[in-house]
């Protein structure tokens, strides 16, 4: 592990919280112990008990009486946008073990103006989209997303019109059918309040606080390939990764 000016317990706790967001390290998985950390780590039995304790603050993990700490995220986690492309490039998979998105639309509509712009859609032209609603293995609603893609992509990759799950994410998809790789992520995030429509997917009361999420993936050009929104409701933890 590199030296910086980080405390160790959080450089520590950063190579978990990875581990847990990449779904490396499941719910129910029993975290490193404090004796295992500090050997691996060369570092204070101490110091690995604040690794332990900064992870169950965050709610990413808990521990009960005489038994292991254990990672804990089907209440508490929101994995963003850039999280569910880096799984789908590197793992081929896009959502973590007990998620499943259920597809509610997959039809040609007239975008939004911010997608249609960031597209290159023409005023009253269709895009693609696909909405969805992403559960975690307690069969609760832990997101409602909507994507976007450039009209034309309805003949190359005609997958995206129907309401099945494509195997390995839409970004694997467009690769396969027309070369053009996603190989980045911009995300803008906001608080907001539920819509009607949100509340009723996501199972909460219209206008219940929400995080509200932009995202575009884009090419090596810089060219976006898809363009997504996503709600996830309050008390879900989103984490920030740097390398």
């Amino acid at each position: 592990m590199s030296l910086d000016r980080t405390p160790p317990y959080l450089q520590v706790a950063a190579v978990l919280r990875r581990q847990i967001v990449a779904g490396e390290l499941k719910h129910g998985d029993a975290l490193p112990s404090v004796r295992d950390l500090a050997a691996a780590y060369s570092i204070s039995t101490a110091t690995a008990q604040k690794v332990h304790r900064t992870l169950k603050d965050e709610g990413l993990a808990e521990a009960r009486q005489g038994a292991a700490t254990t990672v804990s995220t089907r209440r508490t986690l929101h994995r963003t946008a850039a999280d569910r492309l880096e799984a789908a490039l590197t793992t081929g998979r896009i959502y973590a073990d007990g998620e499943y998105a259920v597809i509610t639309a997959a039809d040609l509509a007239e975008p939004p103006e911010w997608v249609g712009g960031l597209l290159g859609t023409e005023p009253g032209g269709r895009a693609v989209r696909r909405q969805r609603v992403t559960h975690n293995a307690d069969d609760a609603p832990v997101s409602t997303s909507t994507s976007w893609f450039a009209g034309e992509l309805a003949d190359a990759v005609p997958a995206l019109l129907l309401t099945d799950r494509i195997i390995g994410g839409t970004p694997s998809a467009i690769e396969a059918a027309t070369g053009r790789r996603a190989v980045a992520s911009e995300e803008a995030s906001t608080a907001d309040a539920a819509t009607t429509e949100q509340a009723r997917l996501l199972g909460i009361a219209p206008g219940s606080p929400v995080a509200l999420s932009r995202n575009v993936f884009v090419d090596a050009e810089g060219e976006p390939v898809e363009v997504g929104e996503s709600v996830a409701p309050a008390g879900r933890w989103r984490v920030h990764r740097s390398n």
